[in-house]
């Protein structure tokens, strides 16, 4: 996450440079990444499903890192837009991979907390971006790595970009250590083809189609908060940029770490006495306390504005993680890669597009004032976290209802 997001912290520097506006510089973190990475991250989810999937993790960190490094040597718009393209193919092929291997590394009653411990990741990654890029920024401005062959010579903010490439071949490294889990509950192996993993999804659809839409309606609420809740602040309660940073960056930060792990924690004891369909009893009652976070919009103070929106990142970041383990449970071997592909394109194909697109139409073009920005991430937000509760209990019901039924175990991959 420090080399998807850390280019946010370098805008103004790189569009001098390369002299590019504002619109170009979306286009490199909207469809040169978050696009690339959704759709990619299909193929890269089912060769997780059929390769070694240390191997796939592997050739993406060495494949990000290299477009990492590529972007802090690119001489124009183009060729940067490439390179980010690299950055957001090796980035799809981590958490299909991992994720799989996770689910087969650890116990139904101790899975929840692994793949949150993986989630965590996210939230740090993001933090770290700002913190570790803006010092190796600091440092490139004050002449720190003039000595460094290739890198003393760069612009400050192309040396961060190379900086923070040039660690991938110690992660590889660090990668070789961890064994190749067995794959558990494994289909035939003739029956190891797309179409018999998309029977799969069919057969499971009504627990797997509710799942995937609740996950990407928190999404949306998370890119509307995320996106406009600085903006809420600073319009409304002029609150100055480098506060809204350190109150909003710690929240987030705090929040995803606690979600992830506690949302697991709490989950993994619950399925020990109602199997797989208890957590998304969790998972459901953490989406509709989340829903009292949309009420940001509301807040007569900035103190405020911050507690609803942690409020709505501590039960997002618990909903999600918990969805995204039962999912893994639901399915079999084969199609765990393909199946935590699908959630991230939905995540970004519907979470990214409405979450930011809609506040911004809704502040323009319905209440007509930048002051009425939290009115319009209230008006996202709270119906997609309801309708998202909602979503979650019909695939709780579905769930139970087919593990009565005997139709899908509801420990399947244990």
């Amino acid at each position: 996450y420090t080399d998807r997001q850390v280019l946010s912290l370098l805008v103004d520097p790189l569009k001098a440079d390369l002299h590019i506006t504002d619109s170009q510089v979306g286009v490199l973190q909207g469809l040169a990444f978050a696009l690339i990475y959704s759709v990619a991250g299909l193929p890269l989810g089912r060769l997780a499903d059929l390769a070694p999937r240390r191997l796939v993790i592997v050739l993406g960190v060495l494949v990000w890192s290299v477009g990492t490094v590529a972007c802090g040597f690119a001489p124009d718009f183009t060729s940067l837009f490439g390179a980010r393209v690299l950055v957001g193919i090796g980035e799809a092929a981590l958490a299909p991979a991992a994720i799989s291997m996770i689910s087969d590394l650890f116990p139904p009653d101790r899975r929840g907390l692994a793949v949150g411990v993986f989630l965590m990741g996210m939230t740090v990654g993001g933090g770290v971006a700002i913190t570790l890029g803006g010092l190796i920024l600091q440092g490139a401005n004050a002449g720190l790595f003039k000595s460094i062959p290739l890198v003393g010579a760069l612009a400050p903010w192309r040396a961060a970009l190379v900086l923070l490439g040039f660690p991938g071949p110690v992660i590889v490294a660090l990668l070789l250590s961890i064994r190749e889990p067995a794959r558990q509950n494994r289909m035939e192996k003739a029956r190891h083809t797309l179409g018999a993993a998309l029977a799969g999804f069919r057969l499971r659809a009504g627990v797997l189609v509710p799942l995937y839409l609740a996950m990407s309606l928190f999404s949306v609420g998370d890119n509307s908060v995320g996106a406009w809740s600085p903006s809420l602040l600073a319009r409304r309660f002029a609150m100055p940029p480098g506060e809204i940073g350190l109150w909003l960056g710690g929240a987030s930060i705090v929040t995803g770490v606690v979600g992830t792990v506690l949302g697991g924690l709490v989950a993994d004891r619950l399925v020990r006495f109602r199997g797989s369909a208890g957590r998304l009893m969790v998972a459901a009652a953490a989406a509709l306390v989340g829903v009292i976070g949309g009420l940001i919009g509301f807040a007569d103070g900035s103190l405020q504005v911050v507690a609803l929106f942690a409020v709505w990142a501590l039960m997002s970041s618990a909903a999600v993680s918990i969805g995204i383990t039962t999912v893994q449970e639901v399915v079999t071997n084969e199609m765990r890669g393909l199946a935590v592909a699908i959630n991230s394109f939905g995540n970004i194909a519907i979470g990214v597009v409405a979450g930011t697109s809609v506040t911004a139409f809704l502040t323009d073009y319905v209440f007509r004032s930048p002051a009425m920005v939290g009115w319009s991430i209230s008006s996202v937000t709270i119906p997609a976290g309801a309708a998202g509760a909602l979503l979650f209990f019909v695939s709780y019901r579905n769930l139970r209802r087919q593990a009565t039924a005997s139709a899908i175990s509801p420990s399947a991959g244990a």
